[in-house]
C-alpha cells in the first residue's frame, strides 16, 4: 500500500477512473433504465466530467511540489462546485409537494433561448422534474453524487497536498 501512495499518477488515475464509472452509471440509468435526467442532474454530470478531467490531467502531468498542490486545490474547488449543485438538488427533493416549482423547459431549450448565466439561474431555481426522487440502496441519486464529490474532492486534495509535502 505504501508503494502505491508514493505514485501520485496512480492515485489521480484512480480518481479519473471513478469519475468515468460514475458517468457510465449515469448513462446506464438514462439509457437502460429510462431515468431521464433533469437539468440539475445534467449540471452534476458536468461536475463529474470536470472533476475527471482534472484528475486525468494531474495523472498525465505527474506534478510535484507546488504543482501537486495546485491540482489538489483545483480538485477540491471543482468537487465543491459539483457538491453545491447536489445540495441544491437535494433541497428541491426535500420540499413538500405544494412547494415544488412547476416543471420547466429542458436544459437544451434553456441553453438555446437564454444567455448562459440566465439559463444557469433558471436551472438553479429548479423545476418539478428536479424534485422527483429516484433511489439506489435507499439514497437518492443526488445524495450519492454528493458523497462522491465529497470523497473524491477531499481525497484528491489531501493526497495531492501530501505528495507536495513529501517532495
Amino acid at each position: 500500500m505504501a508503494a502505491v501512495l508514493e505514485r501520485p499518477r496512480l492515485i489521480n488515475l484512480a480518481g479519473f477512473i471513478i469519475c468515468a464509472v460514475l458517468i457510465a452509471a449515469a448513462f446506464y440509468m438514462e439509457l437502460a433504465l429510462g431515468m431521464e435526467p433533469c437539468p440539475l442532474c445534467m449540471f452534476q454530470r458536468i461536475g463529474v466530467y470536470a472533476l475527471g478531467a482534472v484528475f486525468l490531467i494531474a495523472a498525465l502531468h505527474g506534478a510535484r511540489a507546488w504543482g501537486a498542490r495546485v491540482y489538489g486545490v483545483l480538485l477540491l474547488l471543482v468537487a465543491a462546485l459539483g457538491g453545491a449543485v447536489s445540495v441544491r438538488h437535494l433541497y428541491l427533493q426535500s420540499l413538500p409537494a405544494e412547494e415544488v416549482p412547476a416543471c420547466g423547459p429542458g436544459l437544451d431549450y434553456l441553453m438555446d433561448v437564454f444567455p448562459l448565466f440566465e439559463a444557469i439561474r433558471v436551472v438553479f431555481e429548479g423545476s418539478g422534474e428536479c424534485a422527483e426522487v429516484h433511489t439506489i440502496l435507499g439514497l437518492s441519486i443526488p445524495a450519492w453524487t454528493l458523497m462522491a464529490f465529497i470523497g473524491l474532492g477531499l481525497a484528491g486534495f489531501i493526497y495531492n497536498w501530501l505528495v507536495a509535502e513529501r517532495r
